[in-house]
């Protein structure tokens, strides 16, 4: 996931522009099929950061599906993306 995230990750321009870093924190739900589903930015930095990581995770490649019981279920999974300028 972290490497998926890295390659694909861009920098958005008007944000690299301004000078704006710092964490993203992104929610999303992965169905019982592996699917990314209810991709939710719950903190970003600008408008175009969280544009890219809405972009970045729903495009994601699907997942193995969580299990309880032996049976595939729907897990809410909370990430952190940092936008760092170097």
């Amino acid at each position: 996931m972290q490497q998926y995230i890295h390659k694909s990750l861009r920098y958005p321009k008007q944000a690299r522009a301004n000078g704006v870093f710092g964490n993203a924190i992104v929610q999303f739900v992965i169905d019982k099929d592996g699917s990314i589903d209810d991709v939710k930015v719950l903190r970003g930095v600008c408008q175009s950061i969280k544009d890219e990581v809405t972009r970045v995770i729903t495009n994601m490649p699907p997942w193995n599906p969580g299990y309880q019981n032996e049976k595939p279920v729907r897990v809410l999974f909370t990430l952190p993306v940092t936008f760092r300028l170097e």
